[in-house]
């Protein structure tokens, strides 16, 4: 080895206490630096084996583009937005949401970063940051309302976005949603063969699209199997979890009260079950609870739950699908999905 402190060549770039760079990778592969870069860019003349190789290098080395010179050439991030409200931390969804987004974005250019923020407040303020910024190529949202600002926002920006759930504002735009109707209409359904009569459901609050389309289904269900609704009140999803266990109480230990309840969100059903309990009523017994879940977990505290689950990684996956299409110039009306509700196989049996 010479004094340098290299190979005996120039030209071969340092591998140890630098940034890994495209020379570095096309050092390692044999190939052209050009070439590294078209393969990390899905260039399609470039063959899939070439690809794969380069891209197994570039995650061994930790090689990351310079996204300050990537922008300045071409106008680009690289970087996918997804904005969540705070509250959706709850029962490990964003965890969940995120995962299923890294799993298509690996294997791209692209880099997630999450924007939290309060959806009680002005909704439109990290959306607004985004595009003014240019701090992201597209952007995925969530909470959706029937007629969002933020889906017109950005359909009047040309900003590439996908929502989770669905608007009805004769917007055509990119959203994965799940079948909050058929869940809603197969959960009565259930306590119906259970032989339960007066049903309470817990809902989203009403501003947002998934609490029409929960009523929806519910409703139907309702006057199709012959049995009567038991009104909540105000409490929806979006109570403080406290509020709603004291509610429960308060519910059972009175004697006007539901014997099946209907919710749509697993934090709920925990906190309804707390209270019910803490009145001595006895689950599977003296009422039938359907729940959705976004992972298995409501069986292993109260088996006697009859669950349905909702799987966020799979959301992740078709809302990270959506938008690298939409960037890429797909028609928003060709990138829309929906998922049907799934029944644990740990749910009792009616």
């Amino acid at each position: 080895m010479n004094d340098t402190g290299k190979s005996g060549r120039d030209d071969i770039p340092a591998t140890t206490g630098e940034r890994p760079t495209l020379k570095t990778i096309a050092y390692m592969t044999g190939l052209g630096i050009t070439t590294v870069s078209r393969a990390l860019k899905d260039a399609p003349d470039i063959g899939a084996e070439t690809k794969e190789r380069v891209r197994l290098i570039a995650r061994q080395i930790g090689y990351q583009p310079n996204r300050a010179g990537v922008r300045l050439r071409t106008g680009k991030t690289n970087v996918i937005a997804l904005v969540l409200s705070v509250d959706e931390e709850l029962m490990g969804f964003t965890s969940q949401m995120v995962f299923g987004i890294t799993e298509v974005l690996s294997t791209t250019q692209y880099h997630l970063v999450v924007t939290p923020h309060i959806h009680a407040k002005d909704s439109m303020v990290p959306i607004r940051y985004i595009l003014d910024t240019g701090s992201a190529d597209g952007v995925i949202i969530s909470k959706i309302e029937p007629n969002d600002p933020r889906v017109r926002f950005m359909t009047e920006r040309n900003m590439p976005f996908v929502t989770h759930g669905r608007s009805d504002m004769g917007i055509d735009h990119a959203f994965h949603d799940f079948d909050n109707e058929a869940y809603a209409y197969e959960a009565v359904e259930r306590l119906a063969q259970c032989g339960r009569k007066r049903i309470a459901v817990v809902v989203p609050p009403s501003r947002f699209s998934f609490h029409d389309h929960a009523r929806k289904g519910f409703l139907r269900a309702i006057r199709d199997f012959g049995l009567s609704e038991f009104p909540l009140g105000a409490i929806t999803i979006e109570t403080p979890l406290e509020k709603i266990r004291d509610f429960g109480q308060r519910l059972m230990q009175s004697d006007d009260r539901p014997d099946g309840i209907v919710s749509i969100s697993g934090s709920s059903t925990i906190a309804l079950v707390a209270g019910f309990e803490a009145a001595g009523v006895r689950i599977g017994e003296d009422i039938d609870i359907v729940s959705k879940q976004s992972a298995e977990f409501l069986n292993w505290i109260k088996p006697q739950i009859h669950t349905v689950n909702e799987d966020i990684k799979l959301a992740g996956r078709e809302l990270a699908k959506a938008l690298l299409a939409r960037i890429n110039g797909a028609p928003p009306e060709t990138l829309q999905s929906i998922s049907g509700p799934v029944w644990s196989s740990m749910a009792p049996k009616p």
